[in-house]
């Protein structure tokens, strides 16, 4: 009989679904500004599971990682990007390499390698919640396809910045106990990327008047 998980698995595997999703709704959404507010759906659950795993594993470090979080990936980085939008006037996405469906059914295929993939580690622990581990590798997994399917850089850019709400769940559920310092690290390189890309759609679209990747194609030797 298998034991009844306890409250900080059983919140870890509800927020891990809750990212997956997300990450999901983002490879579906043609609307640039509805995968924004995903991604801060998306980062908003992964900062509440920070406060979760605080409290539930006495670590008041994360207290301070929770409210980073949320003021940078939920609140800073999505005005940012809608700043950038409004700048654009550019709504809709650029089509992917794939169609929607496709992509949908390729993701699952990913997802469900990630998954099952984690789990034939046979990796077994009293304090780890595998199971949220497994949805956070495919959580990793979903965001490389965004980002590889999607011929925009906005959309490629919430792919990226996806990919490191996966990383930060799977830190949560494998190594609450990191260093501070470590964990702002991962913030600060999430800064970085939001600079990087920042610059990027602005000079991108100055000299394309558009967000669409495809043109670079002409840089290929």
């Amino acid at each position: 009989m298998q034991p009844v998980p306890g409250v900080f698995e059983g919140s870890a595997n509800v927020v891990a679904v809750l990212v997956l999703l997300a990450e999901f709704g983002m490879l579906r959404q043609a609307v640039l500004r509805d995968q924004v507010r995903l991604y801060a759906l998306q980062s908003l659950v992964v900062s509440a599971l920070a406060a979760i795993v605080a409290a539930g594993r006495d670590v008041p470090e994360l207290y301070a990682l929770a409210g980073l979080s949320l003021a940078l990936k939920v609140v800073i980085v999505p005005l940012v990007v809608t700043r950038l939008l409004r700048d654009t006037s550019e709504e809709i996405a650029g089509s992917g390499t794939l169609g929607v469906a496709t992509s949908v059914l390729v993701s699952i295929v990913v997802a469900g390698f990630g998954f099952f993939a984690v789990g034939a580690l046979g990796i077994h622990s009293r304090v780890l919640p595998t199971t949220a581990l497994s949805l956070s590798i495919a959580v990793v997994l979903v965001a490389f396809v965004l980002m590889i399917v999607r011929r925009d850089v906005v959309s490629q850019a919430i792919g990226f910045f996806s990919l490191e709400n996966g990383v930060s769940l799977a830190s949560l559920v494998v190594a609450a106990g990191l260093p501070l310092i470590l964990e702002v690290a991962f913030l600060f390189d999430l800064l970085v990327a939001v600079v990087v890309f920042g610059v990027l759609m602005r000079v991108h679209h100055g000299r394309t008047s558009s967000l669409s990747t495809s043109a670079l194609t002409r840089l290929r030797g």
